[in-house]
């Protein structure tokens, strides 16, 4: 009988996808500055609904967790930045 599935990961670096990786998650945050701004320099959350930030928020969290067991960077790094966006949102649509 073979465990094959029960061999410890390793991880393969590939430092050229990592760097893709890192770039694509600060422009996706990046992409998320006008609704910022709206939010907290306009003072309008108007349309925006706090349980879908929220749940967004809180399912960051595994995935960051995920990226720290498995050794993941850039997973830790664009999950994180992600978590602190989805609950500045969701706090600006529950205070606006």
């Amino acid at each position: 009988m073979a465990f094959h599935h029960l061999h410890a990961r390793t991880r393969d670096s590939h430092p050229s996808l990592d760097k893709v990786l890192y770039l694509s998650g600060i422009i996706s945050i990046g992409m998320m500055i006008p609704q910022l701004w709206l939010i907290y320099g306009e003072k309008n959350a108007g349309g925006i609904e706090p349980i879908t930030w929220i749940t967004l928020a809180v399912l960051d969290i595994p995935w960051i967790i995920y990226g720290f067991v498995q050794k993941e960077r850039p997973l830790v790094f664009i999950y994180t930045l992600w978590l602190i966006v989805n609950t500045l949102i969701f706090i600006g649509s529950v205070l606006y």
